[in-house]
């Protein structure tokens, strides 16, 4: 699933090409990509609308019409990207929706698994008002990482993953970050201390500094808006390399799964000393 530095990297491949931009007509194939309203209703009421903005917020591009917001979530598989209305893309082959364009092209949205949904709604904090906060916005700092740790007693990697926790992350980037601040996915919040807190608020803000300066990481599906691959697969230390040396210390890294998602981690750089984790780590 594309991840904060891939909506990133796509958002800032769209902007230039949707901004001013009026939405003329809508088509789709599979009426449940239309998420809110229904698709009908969606289709008939976007018509007409100018993009004024297009940003970022968590997993979702954001483009902000008049009046109303239109948010993107391409879950696992989608693809956004802007062509000529009479062109053929390969990535036409799973074709959800395709969004006309006063210019003559087309903002078409492709999703091979038909996870991904859109939401056109009058007020955007419907669906946004309930992420937490954007781990690269500079009001994001140690304490503000703390105060959203306060109180929580799971794991470490599904409260990475809990969008309400912090905005963007998941799979990729929680495996990377915690694999730079040493410490193992199964390691319970409430035993960090001050400094694992810090070392672990700087690796994740490194880890995504790094993904978006790549544009991204095309381990699957995600691929930016004008079709070509990011780079910042060539740069993960443990994700997707299992059986791999760690870069670190040279152990292989290891697989396992956690909370349902495969977690790719050092045994040796991120030991977990307590397997029952009921004791306090100091």
């Amino acid at each position: 699933m594309p991840e904060l530095p891939e909506v990133e990297t796509i958002v800032r491949g769209l902007r230039p090409q949707l901004q001013e931009r009026t939405i003329t007509a809508l088509r789709y194939d599979w009426p449940r990509t239309l998420h809110t309203p229904d698709a009908p209703i969606f289709a008939a009421r976007i018509v007409g609308q100018p993009v004024r903005a297009v940003t970022r917020r968590g997993k979702y591009v954001v483009l902000t019409l008049s009046p109303d917001t239109l948010l993107i979530h391409l879950r696992m598989t989608g693809r956004l990207y802007v062509v000529p209305a009479e062109a053929q893309a390969e990535a036409d082959r799973w074709l959800r929706a395709a969004f006309a364009l006063d210019d003559g092209r087309e903002l078409r949205f492709s999703d091979v698994r038909k996870f991904g949904r859109c939401y056109l709604l009058d007020d955007p904090a419907q669906v946004l008002g309930r992420l937490g906060p954007e781990p690269l916005d500079p009001r994001f700092t140690v304490e503000a990482f703390r105060r959203q740790l306060d109180g929580r007693r799971g794991r470490l990697k599904p409260t990475r993953l809990d969008q309400r926790v912090i905005a963007g992350v998941g799979n990729i980037y929680a495996d990377e970050a915690l694999f730079h601040a040493q410490l193992h996915p199964l390691r319970r919040v409430d035993t960090l201390n001050a400094g694992e807190i810090a070392r672990l608020h700087a690796a994740l803000q490194h880890v995504l500094r790094q993904g978006v300066a790549r544009e991204g990481a095309s381990v699957d599906w995600y691929r930016k808006a004008d079709g070509s691959r990011g780079s910042a697969q060539e740069t993960l230390a443990v994700y997707g390399r299992a059986g791999q040396p760690c870069p670190r210390c040279g152990q292989p890294v290891e697989r396992i799964v956690v909370a349902q998602r495969g977690t790719h981690l050092c045994p040796r750089c991120q030991p977990l000393h307590d397997k029952n984790d009921t004791g306090r780590y100091t």
